[in-house]
């Protein structure tokens, strides 16, 4: 099978790693890295062995599939480039900074039959994955995601920055239309929101409450999850998740079918003996190569990616009318 050719455009901190990735992957050829910045793109591309350029009319003729991970206000139109001329391409998030540019990539993708998948890598994250076909019906999700300040990403607040993904995340859990959203923000170190926390009520009654910050102490990523007959938690920044349930009787086994695979950790009893706590078996693997090894087999199977198009989109929305709620107060 010949090797899929892949470029990607955008080779700052994220980007490098995307052509990093791409140039380990036995049956992908990184054909080319691009970026304006001239010493940027001359320095990824030696240290990967790679072709690179400043422009990315340079590398069309070239690729198969794309990654773009360029600064966010200008995705809608380098991806447009790419996808209008039936190039398989990879987003980062958030999709794009506007609904109707979003809206623009997911029809130009149909048209063509161009993959699109958007770059929410938290899905990747192999706890997630370990627990997500697990998951069933939701009642009160909680997220916190918080982190030091960076320079970087700042051209978006930190809601299009950092919650976007766990609200991608419960979208996915829940399954359900968000029926309403209450939000808060505050702007610190920059002119938009540095810290943020929204309420989003789904149709099906969920709550999720979402927190995130890039001016805190330390980082911190946990989802958790309260349902009827368990509650998981989820330790985004360790890879490792672990489930709390209900035992049929005072001291009876009654764990989970997934709870009882090989590799599992133990877990323990409380002292009542009503409730047990297990540690889920998760591979370890690096989310971002997960996420483009999604990427390069939707290609060649031409199938949908895990995240394609239309739930970055609906990720957008959602993260959108967040910010306009912290606004309108």
């Amino acid at each position: 099978m010949d090797k899929l050719r892949v470029g990607v455009i955008g080779v700052g901190h994220l980007g490098f790693h995307h052509a990093r990735i791409y140039g380990e992957m036995p049956d992908v050829d990184l054909v080319g890295v691009v970026d304006i910045n001239r010493e940027r793109a001359e320095e990824v591309g030696r240290e990967l062995n790679a072709p690179w350029f400043t422009g990315a009319d340079r590398i069309t003729d070239r690729v198969d599939a794309m990654s773009v991970a360029v600064p966010t206000t200008s995705h809608h139109d380098v991806a447009l480039g790419f996808l209008s001329k039936g190039i398989h391409t990879l987003v980062e998030k958030p999709l794009t900074s506007t609904v109707e540019e979003g809206r623009e990539l997911v029809r130009t993708a149909a048209s063509t039959g161009a993959v699109l998948q958007v770059g929410h890598v938290e899905r990747y994250n192999p706890a997630v994955q370990a627990v997500l076909p697990r998951i069933g019906d939701p009642r009160f999700i909680e997220c916190h995601r918080l982190a030091p300040f960076v320079p970087r990403g700042v051209d978006v607040d930190v809601v299009l920055d950092l919650m976007i993904h766990d609200i991608h995340l419960a979208l996915s859990f829940v399954r359900s239309p968000v029926k309403s959203i209450c939000a808060v923000g505050v702007p610190v170190l920059t002119r938009t929101e540095d810290i943020a926390n929204a309420r989003l009520e789904f149709e099906n009654g969920c709550v999720a409450n979402l927190t995130a910050s890039r001016v805190s102490k330390d980082k911190l990523r946990k989802v958790r999850l309260f349902q009827s007959d368990c509650y998981v938690s989820i330790d985004c920044l360790r890879r490792r998740a672990e489930v709390y349930f209900k035992l049929d009787k005072p001291g009876g086994p009654s764990a989970p079918d997934f709870l009882q695979a090989e590799g599992a950790a133990p877990g323990g009893i409380d002292p009542m003996g009503l409730i047990a706590r297990q540690e889920v078996a998760v591979r370890q693997e690096e989310p971002l190569h997960a996420e483009l090894r999604d990427f390069v087999e939707a290609v060649r199977e031409s199938r949908s990616p895990q995240v394609d198009g239309k739930q970055g989109l609906e990720a957008l929305e959602t993260a959108l009318e967040v910010v306009r709620k912290v606004r309108e107060r």
